[in-house]
């Protein structure tokens, strides 16, 4: 169920480089505008005059997701998913959603007043008309969200990294408290780790690679293609998995005193090329887990500020 407050619902998203994720669905976060209705509308959303297919194409990486109005079309999207789930096409929306740790402070309210920018907005997507009122947004720290519901719980020295795919987010945390010091951003996110895979396939074998093979490879591990391609792949993921525990050691971590917990999608490459021990490494599987921690900070905020 849609978590609602006085009637109004809060919805999580996490605008993510490679997929949006809301609490319960995920798509890729491409987008292609056209001036003209396309031949195929499957997944078209229509605003302002300007017709857009979502999901389609790939989104570069881009630092200041405030610079583009992609991501606001994308936002839009989300929010009409979440709220097909209920059968809402009119709503008042809280939109909880996400920047990199280091990042939020800065970004915070450019941010803010970019997905705050229409109070009210009236676009159509998937044949359905959409009216939806913003009445705010709150934004909150990637990586910590995908653990809050069970933050308090952790005892001892944790290490959560947040493996995205535009960049890599770091945060420790003691006895169940984040220390605000030790964040840190990289933009090293899984998409690197595709582009290497592409640059090496081609220098050693003369051939391009399909993104799909070095995603599915990087997901499960292996791909029906000839082993010494397979080789290829799997050597260049080897050798980025170890470059994140090279980087995790540089901000301090320490395999045998500290439990890390990895999120976002870079988990699967941890856990298909890297020797872990598995009481010291967690993964937190759920992929819309960011997504449903700004859900759940946001309605815990809301509640306090009631009560105050």
């Amino acid at each position: 169920m849609m978590k609602t407050i006085h009637n109004t619902k809060i919805i999580g998203i996490d605008h993510g480089y490679g997929n949006m994720k809301t609490a319960n669905c995920c798509f890729p976060t491409g987008i292609t505008a056209y001036d003209h209705e396309p031949l195929f509308t499957g997944d078209m959303l229509t605003y302002n005059g300007r017709y857009y297919l979502i999901g389609e194409g790939h989104k570069e990486f881009i630092a200041e997701k405030v610079n583009d109005e992609d991501y606001y079309i994308l936002t839009l999207a989300a929010i009409a998913k979440e709220l097909k789930a209920e059968n809402l096409t009119e709503a008042h929306i809280v939109i909880a959603a996400g920047l990199p740790l280091t990042w939020t402070s800065g970004q915070k309210a450019d941010f803010n007043a970019y997905l705050m920018k229409h109070a009210e907005v009236e676009f159509t997507y998937k044949k359905a008309d959409y009216h939806l009122y913003i009445d705010d947004v709150r934004i909150y720290p990637q990586g910590y969200a995908a653990i809050a519901s069970f933050a308090t719980t952790l005892k001892g020295v944790n290490l959560i990294a947040d493996i995205g795919n535009g960049t890599m987010n770091t945060l420790y945390m003691i006895n169940g408290k984040p220390q605000q010091g030790k964040m840190f951003t990289e933009k090293f996110g899984t998409y690197q780790c595709t582009l290497s895979v592409r640059e090496q396939f081609m220098r050693k074998t003369n051939r391009e690679i399909n993104d799909a093979i070095i995603d599915e490879v990087l997901i499960t591990g292996t791909a029906n293609i000839a082993p010494a391609d397979l080789k290829i792949i799997k050597g260049v993921a080897a050798e980025y998995v170890r470059d994140i525990f090279r980087r995790l050691r540089e901000h301090g971590y320490d395999e045998n005193t500290m439990t890390l917990y990895v999120t976002g999608g870079g988990g699967c490459l941890v856990k298909n090329f890297y020797k872990f021990s598995a009481d010291r490494v967690k993964f937190v599987e759920d992929i819309c887990a960011a997504a449903k921690g700004y859900e759940y900070l946001a309605e815990t905020q809301i509640k306090a500020e009631a009560k105050g």
